[in-house]
């Protein structure tokens, strides 16, 4: 098997992870309010990701401008992109939110041709098309109609921009630092800015969270280590890998995967 086919494997495997993640993370908001449970998932996300590179030795302080791609990717793909996702979904459909996400390939071709002047092929741009029109197929057959935009559409929308526009931070910043690195110090940062908006929009939630039954645990953590942690640092290494063009196609499989879940 060659290198460029085992990113691939790999990435389809996230997104198996995280369609498997989207319903658990639907019984666990029916616990905790969604900025505070979002917080303490990442939160101990990046710890967990913190320990696995530990043990392969790859923590190191970040050098220069790196400082400024973490802070840039904490602030787009976890503190952005988790608030607005979780604020949309509880005020959409989820067929409204299924059309809008199933963009992210498509603007992540069109910003990385105009941001990074990198200009995807012309077998790309079918394959983003084509992955675009199945998201949609299957989402209006599952869900119904499409009837329009409204504010938490538009939440939706800036959750899957911040997290593109972070793709790009990801790709530029893989050139001196280990993406699985960059996602650890993006997550602990990340984690820290929503639970003080949990505090401040969810006061009382972190009680209510203290006073859940194991079995919301169990959960938490499957979806804190495995579905945050393990699937956000391989996709991000395939991020640095192969490009954010390319990674983007895979995010198709997330529909697929979610319904199966």
């Amino acid at each position: 098997m060659s290198r460029m086919t085992k990113v691939y494997a790999i990435t389809v495997l996230v997104m198996f992870i995280w369609g498997m993640n989207l319903p658990l993370l639907k019984y666990l908001l029916t616990y905790v309010g969604p900025i505070t449970l979002t917080g303490f998932r990442i939160l101990l996300a990046g710890i967990s990701v913190f320990i696995i590179l530990s043990v392969m030795g790859l923590v190191r302080l970040p050098r220069g401008k790196e400082w400024l791609y973490i802070a840039g990717g904490a602030l787009l793909n976890v503190t952005m992109h988790h608030y607005f996702l979780n604020v949309g979904l509880t005020q959409t459909s989820g067929t409204s939110a299924g059309l809008i996400l199933g963009t992210g390939p498509v603007l992540t071709a069109v910003l990385t041709a105009l941001i990074l002047r990198n200009y995807p092929s012309r077998l790309q741009w079918v394959g983003v098309a084509f992955g675009f029109v199945g998201v949609s197929s299957v989402t209006l057959l599952n869900g119904g109609e499409f009837t329009g935009l409204s504010m938490a559409d538009s939440f939706i929308f800036i959750a899957i921009l911040t997290q593109v526009l972070s793709f790009l931070i990801i790709a530029k910043a893989a050139r001196t630092l280990d993406p699985r690195l960059l996602t650890g110090y993006m997550l602990l940062i990340g984690s820290i800015i929503l639970i003080v908006l949990g505090f401040i929009q969810e006061p009382g939630e972190w009680r209510v969270m203290l006073e859940t039954p194991p079995k919301f645990w169990l959960g938490f953590a499957v979806s804190g280590i495995v579905g945050t942690a393990v699937g956000h640092m391989l996709y991000n290494a395939a991020v640095g890998e192969i490009g954010p063009t390319k990674a983007a196609i895979f995010i198709n499989l997330n529909t697929l995967f979610s319904l199966l879940g």
